[in-house]
């Protein structure tokens, strides 16, 4: 039913925000044809940023034979937007109600041999899809941002889905460059967003009670498990600090650490106190630096944080 993920040479990628665009900057490093959809032609010259910044990095990265920023089209009509499209990555506003609308149009205008992407960050693929005609190829497609730069995608379907639908965006994924990970179930949240939530989630703890600011927080990641994560994930981590014994040291020696009051699982409440420290201590922290030199410096040294990976995995 689905068209083989090696011979895909055109994709439509919906929403003119961060996700979006970065999502149309990967495709287009990767070679393919990418119709980008806009909600109005307002938002054209924003979109064009994200990509000129995202497209520095890439080729630091290095781009796939064929890529081209010229291979992108720019249109607000969505019938448009989807002609001729052989895969659709949407990144809509995270509202429900926008997407399932979204997508009763999109299933109304596009073949159900083209499996649709969603970049949600939250929604369910079950609700989104609930006004949707052909629901059984609509799955979620969740990137970690910058998506032009982070490898991983999160795939799952709703309950409508049918399972080839998910079969194929796994290895469509992993065709134009990205790490899938193939959930088990359908979770609010997923996995990375989940685990994301968790560090915020003490972060904000420790704002709130005076431990830590900001700054603090983010000198402790960034020197701490950050580098050590980019080569080994949490478990794995543990796994081997533990020496020979592994993971089953880990668990018999600080096992009940775990009973200790250190994480507190639920988050605080968003006081006005709160949100001003937050706000604050990033601004120190920033130092009047605009968002696109911020955001060019990150993307500098992730692209070199994945290059030194890549030299040390083929040793």
């Amino acid at each position: 039913m689905y068209a083989n993920p090696e011979s895909v040479t055109r994709v439509s990628s919906l929403g003119a925000g961060p996700i979006g665009g970065g999502w149309t900057a990967h495709f287009l490093a990767r070679g393919y044809d990418v119709t980008a959809y806009l909600h109005d032609e307002s938002e054209r010259d924003a979109f064009l940023s994200i990509i000129n910044t995202a497209w520095v990095s890439l080729i630091d990265l290095g781009l796939s034979p064929g890529a081209s920023m010229d291979r992108l089209s720019i249109v607000t009509n969505l019938e448009e937007a989807l002609e001729g499209a052989e895969f659709v990555q949407e990144s809509g506003p995270e509202r429900l109600e926008i997407k399932q609308a979204l997508y009763a149009q999109i299933g109304s205008i596009l073949p159900p041999s083209v499996v649709i992407g969603s970049s949600t960050s939250g929604l369910m693929m079950s609700d989104i899809q609930a006004d949707c005609t052909t629901p059984e190829r609509t799955v979620i497609g969740h990137p970690f941002n910058p998506p032009y730069l982070l490898p991983l995608v999160e795939i799952v379907g709703g309950k409508k889905t049918a399972p080839e639908a998910v079969t194929w965006a796994g290895k469509f994924y992993k065709v134009a460059g990205k790490e899938p990970l193939m959930m088990k179930k359908e979770i609010p949240g997923f996995v990375a967003t989940r685990l994301q939530e968790a560090l915020w989630r003490e972060a904000l703890h420790m704002v709130a009670n005076g431990e830590a600011t900001p700054e603090d927080i983010d000198i402790a990641l960034m020197n701490g498990p950050a580098p050590r994560m980019a080569a080994q994930g949490q478990c794995m981590a543990f796994h081997v600090a533990c020496g020979e014994g592994g993971m089953a040291t880990n668990l018999d020696q600080f096992g009940p650490a775990l009973k200790l009051p250190w994480t507190r699982l639920e988050a605080p409440e968003l006081t006005k106190e709160l949100r001003d420290r937050m706000v604050d201590g990033c601004n120190a922290v920033a130092k009047n630096q605009h968002f696109e030199d911020m955001a060019a410096q990150r993307d500098r040294e992730i692209v070199g944080v994945l290059n030194a990976l890549r030299q040390a995995r083929s040793m």
